[in-house]
């Protein structure tokens, strides 16, 4: 890459927003709580200190197919992008990341193996939803795609996506400047769904209950139902791993399960800064 360029190399450090977090008063009896500020901080990846954490999210935002993958060739191609995508840390750098949000070259880096196994499940994936048309299409052509990989804890707040998606923007214009190969035709965004299903446990058996057809889905990311307004294709697709998982282990203490799905959003790159236009204006925090 060329001269590093980082939000610390420039000597300005990014605004970071105040998230408030709600924890349990250990002198009430659990109904009353307290509001903690908690401030978060970009950084630019570093192999030294997150490899671990990255690989820990891909793992998440891959959720049951996560399996499927070299992770660990993933997280190394990641953490080695040290001017392109950032992470969201709190108290400091040494600290494995809360979220990242990074672009992947599938022209350049379809020739790696961990890369072109993930290409081949997207491709694979897209076939089966007429939605995803495009996708395929493009992925079996060798378009000038970047594959934007985005996931954070669960609890993390709306308001980081905006500065993620921002910087990601000014970082490869930076790029393009410098003549690196980052003028992309297309930005496929990896993410995720869910829909509530009926749980129950029955003799310690976990069973679960397809949802009917017809059930909503839901974005684990508010930025995704923005994007995707911007978007020439989206749509979900099933996991290939998700009939050996049981629903009752997607359960947040609820009587309720959870099914997640994978999530497919490709937008055009003339479309794309219009796009986060979008979600700087809808989920910044108030000024």
């Amino acid at each position: 890459m060329g001269k590093k360029r980082t939000r610390e190399a420039e000597g300005v450090p990014e605004p970071a927003p105040n998230a408030e977090r709600m924890e349990e008063d250990d002198s009430s009896d659990g109904e009353d709580f307290e509001m903690v500020n908690v401030d978060f901080e970009w950084f630019n990846f570093d192999p030294e200190v997150d490899f671990h954490g990255v690989k820990t999210l891909l793992r998440q935002l891959l959720d049951v197919d996560a399996q499927l993958f070299d992770l660990s060739a993933l997280s190394d191609l990641i953490v080695e992008q040290r001017t392109i995508g950032s992470t969201v840390k709190v108290d400091d750098k040494a600290n494995d990341a809360y979220a990242f949000l990074t672009v992947l070259d599938l022209e350049q880096q379809g020739g790696k193996p961990a890369v072109a196994q993930l290409i081949h499940y997207l491709a694979e994936k897209s076939g089966t939803n007429e939605a995803l048309a495009p996708v395929q299409s493009l992925l079996n052509s060798k378009a000038h795609v970047g594959l934007i990989l985005s996931e954070r804890l669960i609890n993390m707040p709306s308001e980081i996506a905006p500065p993620l998606y921002t910087m990601l923007i000014d970082e490869i214009e930076a790029a393009v400047e410098d003549g690196e190969p980052y003028d992309f035709t297309h930005y496929l965004i990896l993410s995720k769904t869910y829909n509530e299903v009926e749980s129950t446990i029955d003799a310690g058996e976990r069973k679960k209950k397809r949802p009917k057809d017809e059930a909503p889905f839901f974005h684990f990311h508010p930025e995704d139902e923005i994007l995707q307004k911007h978007a020439v294709a989206c749509g979900n697709y099933r996991y290939t791993k998700e009939d050996e998982v049981a629903a009752d282990s997607k359960r947040a203490f609820q009587e309720m399960g959870v099914k997640t799905n994978g999530l497919l959003i490709l937008i055009e790159a003339s479309k794309f800064p219009a796009a986060v236009k979008a979600v700087s204006e809808q989920l910044s925090p108030p000024a």
